[in-house]
């Protein structure tokens, strides 16, 4: 089954990252090119997928090129067309500042609940030019 909505990021909160020196800047101890990043976010869903999320969030992203990659581990609590529970889900992508690529979305196996338990699958998210996100998971249901 394949379910859709939009989310929009409700809190995005940028953490310190393992190794960082307090007194220098908050990336990890090895520096490069691209800066790395944490972050927590809060998200919240609409349409067939109805909820919330918390996420954690590590990215290496050039602000001025709009050149980077993200790693996310979200867990979200809601309904997929109307089933209540809890799962886990992993994405990532890359951009080079004009388009994404090498996606990979994971629904987590085993990390279902309620009516949701036995998820499996995977999804995707995109950005329309108008700066709505959308969601979408392909997923079955088994016990």
């Amino acid at each position: 089954m394949r379910a859709s909505g939009t989310f929009t990021v409700a809190d995005f909160t940028p953490a310190p990252a393992p190794g960082a020196d307090p007194a220098e800047a908050p990336g990890p101890e090895i520096q490069t090119a691209v800066p790395v990043g944490l972050a927590t976010m809060r998200k919240e869903y609409e349409g067939e997928v109805v909820g919330r999320s918390a996420t954690l969030f590590t990215a290496a992203f050039d602000q001025a090129k709009g050149v980077g990659t993200y790693v996310a581990m979200e867990s979200f609590e809601g309904t997929l067309h109307g089933r209540s529970g809890a799962f886990n889900f992993a994405h990532s992508a890359t951009t080079t500042g004009e388009d994404r690529r090498s996606e990979f979305f994971v629904v987590v196996p085993g990390s279902g609940t309620d009516e949701l338990a036995g998820i499996t699958g995977s999804g995707g998210i995109a950005v329309d030019p108008d700066g709505t996100h959308r969601v979408w998971f392909d997923y079955e249901l088994g016990r």
